[in-house]
């Protein structure tokens, strides 16, 4: 994302940005986003998204914590031993177990529907475990609000809480604490005041629903905070300036961070990617009317504008010798993305040094060396004659005062090649036990060579007595193929021969077989011719016993 480097502002006269941590606050007030240690805030993490101003119509996605820190087991764990302690000692009330009827059980739509006195007596009767069940359910609904079911269920029950008047503070007074909390969830789309572990009193969550108070736990002011009177301030409901983007109305516990744009007059708080998108940060002319313009940021609740190199370099001399260095790399990108479309020269020198340091930060280089680097940028900035041509033009300079810049230049000389000294001899130890890493790593290397020189003449010998089996086997096979054929021309010639054989011998056995049938067809033929000449004379003297044999018949007869 860059600036908008078409964006150019008049520069009023105003006080040098400080870093918020030397803002002076009214009362000795501090705002949530002042330039101190994260361990300080005390509170949980949240971030609240969108506005909650009645002009404004919130969403799930806008209002709902973004980023909540919740009490650690070990502290709930805490809190249940002292319970079961108390138990045993008899101060606290014994739990009952009792059916809970139809009638009795309430849903999220109950509470947030129905009068609030009936709710409350209704809570009354109601067991603690039925009333987390219940908040429960509701910190199910905010945590799940990417699944359509649940946020248009959430948009629903806030849309029932935001169209009522009955809810005053005469009326909440009356309402039950679990009752409230859950109203001022849906309300403000926040599941901390679901949370056991968060523990407010009454008055602040009514303060908070009714927009009195800062929705933000860890803030907790009353609204309008400081007794602000501009139009933001006046104008949107449950905006706080302490701890709230102007654009956005989010909030979170970033600290020490280029995240956070204040202005140097009001004191109103922007997220820099805010300003970058809307285009509130941009060219402009200096203070002192020179016709080189500089970045400048335009606030918003003021319109009054601050100059940023100087806010920049001052949250840097701060706090970057303690950020790590992902955090190093990301307030840098910020730098960056501000000073992109830089116009002015030392703007543009910024910006080359921003990316020049995140790139060596992802090669490699350490985050000590990297913070040293930028804050040397930037002192090297405000010597740059650019800067002071003009102011120092004409102006004749004392003996003692040029001695005195003579021996700043000198002693800053020495200081920066005492840090090159210091960055070579981490180089050259770096260097050494990388030569050292490398002798071990070559010694071991060698080894592993020798050992595969041996291991390849091993092989080699493998590889040559295979290729003399090779050889061998296929000589081998050449002389059996060679017999193979020859066997097969044998065969061939064997196979012809038996088979002009088989023909012969087939033709000797048909003539055989037809002369011996012959004979036999000839000695059959002399056998009938001999049977018929018998039957012949059979067939005679049967003729001539049977004529005698009628002869004597008829001779007895006439007898």
């Amino acid at each position: 994302m860059g600036t908008s480097s078409g964006s150019h502002f008049n520069h009023q006269p105003s006080p040098r940005m400080l870093p918020p941590r030397q803002q002076p606050r009214p009362g000795g007030l501090q705002t949530s986003l002042s330039l101190v240690s994260p361990d300080a805030c005390g509170s949980p993490n949240f971030q609240e998204r969108g506005s909650n101003s009645d002009q404004i119509r919130e969403s799930p996605s806008e209002s709902a914590s973004s980023r909540e820190t919740w009490p650690t087991a070990d502290a709930l764990m805490g809190k249940k031993m002292d319970k079961e302690k108390e138990r045993e000692n008899g101060v606290a009330e014994h739990s009952v177990v009792r059916h809970i009827s139809s009638s009795d059980k309430m849903s999220l739509r109950d509470a947030a529907r129905e009068r609030v006195d009936i709710v409350a007596e209704r809570m009354q009767h109601l067991p603690d475990d039925y009333l987390d069940k219940l908040k429960n359910e509701l910190r199910i609904l905010l945590e799940g609000l990417g699944v359509s079911q649940h946020r248009e269920e959430f948009l629903f029950l806030q849309k029932l809480v935001q169209t009522r008047g009955d809810l005053t503070d005469k009326a909440l007074i009356l309402a039950h604490r679990v009752q409230l909390e859950i109203l001022v969830a849906i309300k403000t789309g926040i599941q901390a005041f679901l949370h056991p572990s968060v523990s407010l009193s009454q008055a602040s969550l009514i303060d908070i629903f009714l927009y009195k108070r800062c929705r933000n736990i860890a803030c907790g002011n009353a609204l309008p905070a400081e007794d602000c009177t501009c139009e933001i301030c006046s104008k949107r409901n449950g905006f706080c300036n302490l701890c709230m983007c102007v654009i956005c109305n989010k909030f979170d516990f970033e600290v020490n961070t280029c995240r956070w744009i204040g202005c140097d007059l009001c004191s109103h708080w922007t997220h820099t990617d805010c300003a970058i998108r809307n285009g509130q940060i941009g060219m402009g002319p200096t203070k002192n009317g020179a016709s080189s313009p500089e970045m400048l940021f335009k606030c918003r609740a003021c319109s009054r504008t601050s100059e940023l190199l100087g806010w920049v370099k001052d949250v840097f001399q701060h706090c970057a010798p303690s950020w790590e260095r992902d955090a190093l790399i990301r307030e840098l990108d910020y730098v960056r993305r501000i000073f992109r479309g830089s116009e002015d020269s030392r703007g543009r020198k910024l910006f080359w040094k921003c990316e020049e340091l995140i790139e060596k930060l992802n090669g490699g280089m350490a985050e000590s060396m990297a913070c040293k680097v930028i804050l040397m940028f930037f002192q090297e900035l405000e010597g740059d004659p650019s800067k002071n041509q003009e102011s120092e033009e004409g102006r004749l300079i004392a003996p003692q005062e040029a001695f005195n810049k003579i021996a700043d230049v000198v002693q800053e000389a020495i200081r920066k090649m005492e840090m090159v000294a210091e960055e070579k001899l981490r180089m050259v130890k770096k260097a050494r036990l990388a030569v050292e890493a490398s002798d071990l790593e070559l010694k071991d290397k060698t080894r592993e060579v020798a050992a595969l020189q041996v291991d390849r003449q091993r092989k080699k010998q493998q590889i040559e007595e295979l290729e003399s089996i090779v050889r061998l086997k296929k000589a081998e096979a050449e002389m059996f193929e060679l017999k193979a054929n020859e066997a097969r021309r044998e065969a061939e010639r064997l196979q012809r021969i038996a088979l002009a054989k088989t023909e012969k011998s087939e033709e000797d056995y048909a003539s055989r077989y037809l002369k011996q049938r012959l004979n036999e067809a000839e000695a059959e033929k002399q056998f009938m011719l001999e049977k018929m000449k018998l039957q012949e004379s059979s067939r005679t003297s049967q003729s001539s016993s049977g004529m005698y044999n009628k002869i004597q018949d008829l001779l007895n007869d006439l007898r």
